[in-house]
């Protein structure tokens, strides 16, 4: 199990130097907005990922005044990862001292969530962020996902760049067809298999949050292709329309998954409150689901979670988050809006935050 005990960070946004020794159980960041309670969490995020959870921009973490930043954190297994992000030369990741050319191992040591607004993007957002959240389980349940999914990347950029040329290959474009059937079947396979374990756990998760309604919730696993079709079969068939956009239609880059209420979408069926709830279910049960499978806990990053949910659900949530034991990063402008209990979390540490400057 993978636990942040301290993090280093530098010149990140508005914090320029802070060394944080942390709780393996619920770290609580509390201050006014902008005093940098989410660059913290931003930080852990990007050490893990590679990436911001708030912006796709990276050169904008870096402090305006620096020409680079790090973030450096030491497990409790005692691995250390750091990464510095340069203006001008990129990124360097680097695991005990070992220079990482992928975020894999990194990834795999350090499996993060976050909860915040841009969560509901799940919902309300297109299929790119449902994809994405059906291949975070993927990627770590299964071990050959990763690796099959981006030989299905190759392909179809490949298989796009022929397909903008005025007379592309025939001879060619069967050749890439060919390897991204093979390649599109496995990453099929690896997210169905870990769609059908996620189903049940998120039903259990789901349903001691949410209040009782008549409308049951139904997900649903689309491929990205007719699931009564083959995929080489889709793709000669869809040759012409292809051609005419440039690009690849149908396929393993179109999955989705599909979350009703009763008959209709979630997202136009309920509440915003409900939205809520079902998002943040949907967050708890990939944790659980990881921890049935690799006997390791999720870091989670939850950003100001009593803006995004009323007193009862926001306590709810907090008490299932918690009751997962793994680690737990919070924000919040009142420290008294979350209440945890001593029993249930008898390893806290807080944090006041305040102008970049962070005091335990």
């Amino acid at each position: 199990m993978s636990i942040l005990q301290s993090l280093s960070i530098t010149s990140i946004r508005n914090i320029q130097q802070a060394v944080l020794k942390l709780s393996p159980g619920v770290n609580l960041l509390h201050g006014e907005n902008g005093s940098g309670k989410t660059s913290v969490l931003e930080s852990i995020h990007l050490l893990a990922t590679g990436r911001s959870f708030r912006t796709s921009k990276p050169g904008t973490l870096i402090s305006e005044t620096e020409p680079s930043a790090l973030v450096v954190a030491e497990l409790s297994n005692g691995h250390q990862i750091g990464l510095t992000r340069s203006r001008r030369k990129g990124h360097q990741l680097n695991m005990d001292s070992e220079k990482q050319r992928n975020w894999d191992k990194v990834a795999r040591e350090l499996p993060v969530q976050v909860l915040d607004a841009n969560s509901f993007l799940l919902l309300d957002g297109g299929p790119k962020a449902r994809r994405r959240f059906l291949d975070w389980g993927a990627f770590h349940v299964e071990p050959l996902f990763v690796d099959q999914w981006r030989k299905t990347r190759k392909c179809i950029a490949n298989r796009n760049l022929l397909l903008r040329k005025s007379s592309p290959d025939p001879d060619q474009l069967r050749a890439w067809d060919l390897q991204l059937c093979k390649a599109s079947g496995a990453v099929d396979m690896a997210r169905s298999n870990y769609f059908n374990c996620f189903v049940p756990i998120f039903d259990q998760v789901y349903e001691s949050l949410a209040a009782p309604s008549p409308n049951v919730l139904n997900l649903s696993y689309y491929r990205g292709w007719d699931s009564d079709q083959e995929l080489s079969e889709v793709l000669r068939h869809s040759e012409i329309t292809d051609k005419k956009y440039g690009a690849t239609q149908c396929g393993p880059h179109r999955a989705d998954l599909v979350v009703k209420a009763g008959s209709r979408l979630a997202i136009e069926t309920l509440s915003r409150g409900q939205q809520k709830i079902l998002v943040s279910a949907l967050k708890i049960a990939q944790g659980v689901l990881l921890s049935q499978a690799l006997d390791r806990s999720c870091v989670y990053l939850v950003d100001d979670l009593p803006a995004e949910l009323d007193r009862t659900n926001r306590q709810k949530v907090l008490e299932k988050l918690v009751g997962l034991k793994g680690q737990l990063f919070v924000t919040c402008v009142d420290r008294e809006a979350l209440q945890i209990s001593p029993a249930n979390s008898p390893e806290m540490a807080t944090f006041h935050v305040k102008r970049g400057t962070i005091t335990a």
